[in-house]
């Protein structure tokens, strides 16, 4: 192992190379790495023609991350699961500037262990009869690059998709500190990032790994326990200075996220419209009496907060995809980490768990959902988001609870009466005719025997027999004013469906045992 500076590290790069920028969301980038390379390229136009290969791309959503290396030239692929905080990177994608490719988050994760095992790839059903298929889309995001990576197959009769191995040149990691062998600790880090498997992907392909510490220690100083990736992996480590090195992007530092006991919890401020909707998705998961649930990006992440404010949490599990266990999962731009977890493990690991059927509940966001019960989370709005690890979740959990508001974009309600009143309806209608971008099929989910429900700030909506119902209406929410004149197709609407509780829509809101229908 060599200690070198960021500008050194960056000179170690060839053009074509395919790279691993690690970290997850927001956390754990190798900011002095990443920004290294773009000066070099911007100084020198070396190197070029990259591949970005990523779970879960880091960044803040204003150039920080991952978004430091979307240059046109320097960049030529990008096959990634999440691109939500990469605001540029997804611009070049869906402008066609890079050749662009969205594999689900957990195959990504899980094919990096692929890779070090030298095996050809992956086979997973995760993907089946979304834009991922090679049916539909082959998950590319544009027409540059020719066909889909992905190959559709059969094994004894059933349909199975075929992820190819890439070979990596380098990992781009970060942990906390190194030693003179280059053995690394990660304890300050929120999460592991999937960053053994990344290295030993890299060095088994015959690349090198080049880790970002904060500091540097004696030789023995790490504990054998604590070692997260082996000197022999290890090739380059660089120090970076403290601003490059914050645990999210949310906070520079938190004890609450590695340490139990410590008390700085943040506070996310929720609207109106939020509490509704995460509420009714808490009474759900009460009344299924779930113990494991997972908690996806945005509204269904703010469930954690409803459920302390309440102290209804403590008989249930949360889990985040970045391998948090326990805990209060953050939100914003720590996502991705969580306050006071009870343990973490690997990405790659918490998916094969996901994967395996060891959810009870899954609360997920969603764009847009059609009447058969497609759901878009993917790519809307001219904007690439990413299925992240939304397939991978969706398509392996039984019960699956959509959070989100029924419009969006200058929604604004109030409450009114026990209820709520719409005080200006939002531009963009979310339940439409048909989906722009396929990232949840109502066909499969039957096929599958899921059960599903869609839960907004005025109406609560599940799956029945391949059409989506109304089964609930907000207090003060209209049918006729309220939701047919904002939605699109054959959706299933009774003028006899239940009313949604009116303890939800009140501001001292507990949250007690109720009769609710059961999905």
């Amino acid at each position: 192992m060599q200690v070198i500076s960021e500008i050194e590290a960056a000179q170690l790069l060839k053009d074509g190379w395919t790279i691993i920028p690690g970290g997850f969301g927001s956390c754990g980038h190798p900011d002095a790495l990443t920004r290294a390379i773009a000066i070099r390229y911007k100084n020198q136009g070396e190197p070029r023609g990259l591949t970005l290969f990523f779970a879960s791309a880091s960044g803040d959503r204003q150039g920080r991350g991952v978004d430091a290396l979307a240059l046109p030239g320097l960049v030529d692929r990008a096959i990634g699961g999440f691109w939500g905080l990469v605001p540029a990177l997804g611009n070049m994608a869906t402008r066609g500037i890079i050749e662009a490719h969205n594999w689900p988050q957990g195959v990504i994760s899980q094919i990096f262990r692929t890779i070090a095992a030298g095996k050809p790839g992956l086979l997973s059903r995760i993907g089946l009869e979304t834009f991922v298929d090679p049916s539909l889309d082959g998950a590319r995001l544009n027409k540059k690059g020719g066909p889909s990576l992905i190959k559709k197959i059969s094994l004894y009769g059933e349909p199975m998709l075929f992820y190819p191995s890439l070979k990596i040149n380098c990992a781009l990691l970060r942990g906390t500190c190194s030693d003179p062998d280059g053995n690394i600790s990660m304890h300050k880090e929120v999460s592991y990032n999937d960053a053994l498997a990344q290295a030993m992907a890299a060095k088994n392909s015959g690349g090198i790994v080049i880790i970002q510490v904060e500091y540097l220690v004696e030789r023995h100083k790490i504990l054998p326990h604590d070692v997260s990736i082996p000197g022999i992996l290890v090739d380059y480590v660089v120090v970076a200075d403290a601003g490059d090195h914050p645990q999210t992007y949310g906070e520079r530092y938190n004890p609450a996220f590695i340490l139990p006991g410590e008390s700085r919890v943040l506070k996310t401020p929720i609207s109106f419209a939020e509490q509704i909707i995460t509420r009714r998705a808490l009474k759900e998961i009460k009344f299924l009496g779930a113990k494991v649930v997972n908690l996806g990006i945005g509204i269904p992440a703010l469930i954690a907060q409803i459920a302390e404010e309440n102290m209804d949490g403590n008989d249930m599990t949360l889990t985040v995809e970045s391998g948090q266990i326990g805990g209060k999962p953050a939100t914003g731009l720590s996502f991705g980490a969580s306050y006071h977890p009870d343990a973490l493990m690997e990405q790659s690991s918490l998916f094969d768990f996901y994967e395996g059927g060891g959810l009870d509940v899954s609360c997920l966001g969603f764009a847009e959902v059609d009447a058969f019960g497609n759901v878009n989370a993917s790519k809307f709005d001219n904007k690439l988001y990413g299925a992240g690890g939304f397939i991978n979740i969706s398509q392996s959990t039984n019960i699956i609870l959509f959070c989100g508001t029924f419009t969006t974009v200058g929604l604004e309600i109030e409450p009114m009466d026990g209820g709520i009143r719409i005080v200006k309806e939002g531009t963009i209608r979310k339940f439409v005719r048909n989906v722009s971008h396929l990232t949840f099929s109502g066909s499969y989910a039957n096929k599958m025997d899921q059960k599903i429900k869609f839960i907004t700030e005025r109406a609560v909506f599940s799956l029945n027999n391949g059409v989506v119902h109304l089964d609930e209406v907000a207090p003060g929410i209209s049918i006729e004013r309220d939701i047919i004149p904002n939605m699109e197709g054959n959706f299933v609407i009774s003028a006899d469906c239940k009313q949604m509780e009116e303890c939800l829509f009140h501001l001292d809101f507990q949250s007690v045992n109720s009769n609710i229908n059961p999905i």
